[in-house]
C-alpha cells in the first residue's frame, strides 16, 4: 500500500485528521509508536545503554556453583544491552508482561495507562513489540520463549508473536487454571484461566516432554512387587479404530491356563479368551502377538473376571518417562493464590510486598516444557517478584542441572532490591527453617555512557564501563590482576583479560600474565586504532581465545576518534 502524502493538507485539515485518529478505538490496531514513540527506545537509539555493577546486592556461596544475574531498570534497556553480552545465547524466555486491564497496572512513557486511554491497547502492543523483537535476537537456535496472559491482550498477544516469531514457529497455547474458583463477575463468565503462548525461533524446534510423577496423576497408577509405577489398561483397544474388520491381523485368541494362570497367545489351554467389549462387539487387541507374549512372560499380563465377561489387563508402564504437555492445565499445583501469593508471603515474611504473582509450579512446568538442558541460560525480563528465579534454584536442586536466570525488573516501590532480590538472597541462602540452595548472583542496575568533551575521559569511561559488559558476557567478574592499560579477571578455573592499548609495549606483559594461567582463557581488545593489532601478535599466546569487542560498543567507540 503506497504511504499517503498529507504535505498539501491545510493546518486545520490535519487537525481535523489527528482529531478523528484520536477518537478511534480500532481494537489497539492503530500503533501508537507512530504518535507518542517510547522515551527509552529513543534514549538507547542516541545513547550507548550500558549496566552498572552494585555489588553490594551481589550474592556469593560457591564458586563451583551457577551465576545467575538481576538486572534493575527499564526492561527494554536491559534486553539493549544483552543483545551484545547475549545475543543467540538464550535458551529460554518467560515472560509475564502486564495484562493492560486498564486497572493503571503499567506505565508507557513514565505515565500510567487506564481504560480511559482511546490507545490503550496500541500502546501496549507498541511496548510489547520492541521487547519482544529484541528478546527473539536473544534466544539459540532451538531457543523458545513463552508469554502469560489473560483475555484482556490475548488475541492481539497472539498475532503480535506469530508476526514476529512466524506462524511455522507457533508451538501451541497452554490454558492455566490458576484461579480454580473464579474471578466473579457481574456480566462476565467467571475466569478461572490464563494463556502461556509458546514460540520458537526454528521451525525445527520442539517442546519437551515433561515428567508426571505417577501419584500426581488423575489416573490411577500403583506400584507392583518391584516397585515399578504401573497402571492397569484394558489389552482390548478402545475407539473408532478398534473394530475388528475380517482379516484383522489383532483379532486372535488368547489363552490362559485357569489352574496356574499363565497366559499365552501360543500355548492352548483350557480357556479362550477374545477382544469383545461389554456389548458383544468384535475388537483388537492393543498389541501385535509377539509383543503380547513377551509381556505375558515378563508377568505383565492379568486376567480379570468383570460382569461383562472375562477381560485381560497389562501393566502400562508408559508416560512416566515424559509426555507431550497438554493445552489445558488443571492440577491444583497452579493456583496463583495458593502457591504463588502464599509462597511469596512465606519466603520473605510478609504479606502484599506483590500483587499476583505466579505460581512457582506453573513457572517450573513453563521451563520444563520449553527446555530440556540442564545448563540452560533462562530470561526473564518481566521479573516481578523473582518467581522464575526460585524455580530455576528449585530445577537445579531437583536434578543436579547448572541452569543460569537473567532476571530484569524495575525497582517501582523498590521491587528489585525489596522484593526480588531479596526472595533470591533467601532462597539461596535460606530463611527460618529451611535450607538454602546455595548458588551465586550478580546484581546489575541500568545506564548510559555519560558525555563529555574530553575525547580521553569518554574513552577511558567507555572502556570501563564496557568491561564490566565483557565480565557479564563471559561469566568471568573477580578482578584477578591489574595495570593502567590491562585487567584479569578470574572466575573458577576461567580468565578474562582485557587490553586498553594506552601504551601498546604492554601487550607484552599482559601476555607473560596470561601464559602463566592454567585454565579456560579469553581476551579482549580495546584499541585506539580497532584494527590496530593483527593476529600475528598473538601467534604465541597460548591457549587463549580471542574474541572482538561487540560491534555496538565497538560503533561508539570508533566516534569517539572522528570528532
Amino acid at each position: 500500500m503506497a504511504k499517503k502524502d498529507y504535505t498539501d493538507l491545510t493546518k486545520e485539515e490535519l487537525i481535523e485528521l489527528v482529531n478523528k485518529l484520536e477518537g478511534k478505538k480500532k481494537y489497539g490496531l492503530v500503533w501508537d509508536e507512530e504518535k507518542t514513540p517510547e522515551k527509552v527506545v529513543l534514549d538507547c537509539q542516541k545513547k550507548l545503554p550500558i549496566l552498572t555493577s552494585v555489588k553490594k546486592n551481589d550474592i556469593s556461596t560457591d564458586e563451583t556453583e551457577p551465576t545467575h544475574i538481576l538486572i534493575e531498570g527499564d526492561n527494554f534497556h536491559s534486553l539493549s544491552v544483552l543483545n551484545y553480552t547475549h545475543s543467540g545465547q538464550i535458551d529460554f524466555i518467560y515472560a509475564d508482561p502486564p495484562y493492560n486491564t486498564g486497572a493503571r497496572d503499567w506505565k508507557y512513557n513514565n505515565n500510567f495507562v487506564d481504560n480511559t486511554d482511546n490507545f490503550r491497547h496500541s500502546k501496549w502492543l507498541s511496548f510489547m513489540k520492541n521487547r519482544l523483537t529484541l528478546a527473539k535476537s536473544l534466544l539459540t537456535d532451538d531457543g523458545i520463549i513463552c508469554v502469560t496472559i489473560d483475555d484482556y491482550e490475548m488475541p492481539r498477544l497472539w498475532l503480535l508473536m506469530e508476526e514476529i516469531f512466524g506462524s511455522d514457529n507457533y508451538l501451541g497455547t497452554a490454558a492455566i487454571r490458576i484461579n480454580p474458583g473464579g474471578r466473579k463477575s457481574k456480566r462476565k463468565l467467571a475466569a478461572q484461566h490464563e494463556y502461556a503462548l509458546f514460540f520458537s525461533v526454528s521451525n525445527d524446534t520442539k517442546v519437551s516432554k515433561i515428567y508426571v510423577a505417577p501419584e500426581s496423576k488423575s489416573h490411577s497408577y500403583k506400584k507392583d512387587e518391584n516397585g515399578d509405577w504401573y497402571e492397569e489398561r484394558n489389552l482390548r483397544k478402545e475407539g473408532q479404530d478398534s473394530i475388528a474388520k475380517p482379516g484383522a491381523k489383532r483379532y486372535f485368541p488368547i489363552y490362559r491356563n485357569s489352574e496356574t494362570g499363565q497366559i499365552s497367545s501360543k500355548i492352548k489351554f483350557n480357556q479362550e479368551i477374545l477382544p469383545f467389549d461389554t456389548t458383544g462387539q468384535k475388537r483388537i487387541w492393543r498389541r501385535a502377538q509377539e509383543d503380547i507374549d513377551a509381556l505375558a512372560d515378563k508377568g505383565d499380563i492379568f486376567y480379570k473376571k468383570t460382569k461383562y465377561g472375562d477381560q485381560l489387563y497389562f501393566k502400562f508402564k508408559g508416560g512416566l518417562k515424559g509426555e507431550t504437555p497438554k493445552s489445558f492445565w488443571e492440577d491444583a499445583k497452579y493456583s496463583a493464590s495458593e502457591h504463588g501469593t502464599a509462597i511469596l508471603d512465606e519466603v520473605l515474611g510478609e504479606s502484599d510486598l506483590f500483587p499476583f504473582p505466579k505460581s512457582l509450579y506453573a513457572v517450573e512446568d513453563c521451563i520444563r516444557v520449553g527446555t530440556h538442558k540442564k545448563d540452560a541460560k533462562i530470561l526473564d525480563f518481566f521479573a516481578g517478584s523473582g518467581t522464575t528465579g526460585q524455580a530455576v534454584l528449585n530445577l537445579n536442586k531437583e536434578d543436579n542441572g547448572s541452569r543460569e536466570f537473567i532476571l530484569c525488573t524495575n525497582n517501582e516501590n523498590k521491587i528489585a532490591e525489596e522484593v526480588t532480590l531479596q526472595r533470591v538472597n533467601n532462597i539461596i541462602k535460606g530463611y527460618k527453617d529451611v535450607q538454602g540452595l546455595g548458588s551465586n548472583l550478580r546484581y546489575f542496575k541500568t545506564g548510559f555512557i555519560a558525555n563529555t568533551k574530553n575525547k580521553d575521559q569518554l574513552r577511558l569511561n567507555i572502556t570501563k564501563k564496557c568491561t564490566e559488559m565483557l565480565c557479564l558476557k563471559e561469566g568471568i567478574y573477580n578482578l584477578f590482576k591489574e595495570n593502567e592499560d590491562w585487567k584479569i579477571f578470574k572466575y573458577g578455573n576461567k580468565y578474562l583479560a582485557v587490553y586498553y592499548d594506552f601504551a601498546s609495549s604492554t601487550l607484552e606483559d599482559l601476555k607473560d600474565e596470561m601464559n602463566k594461567l592454567e585454565g579456560e582463557k579469553v581476551l579482549y581488545c580495546f584499541t585506539v586504532n580497532p584494527y590496530g593489532l593483527e593476529i600475528e601478535n598473538f601467534d604465541d599466546w597460548e591457549n587463549i581465545r580471542l574474541e572482538p569487542i561487540p560491534q555496538k560498543i565497538l560503533d561508539v567507540y570508533k566516534r569517539i576518534f572522528k570528532k
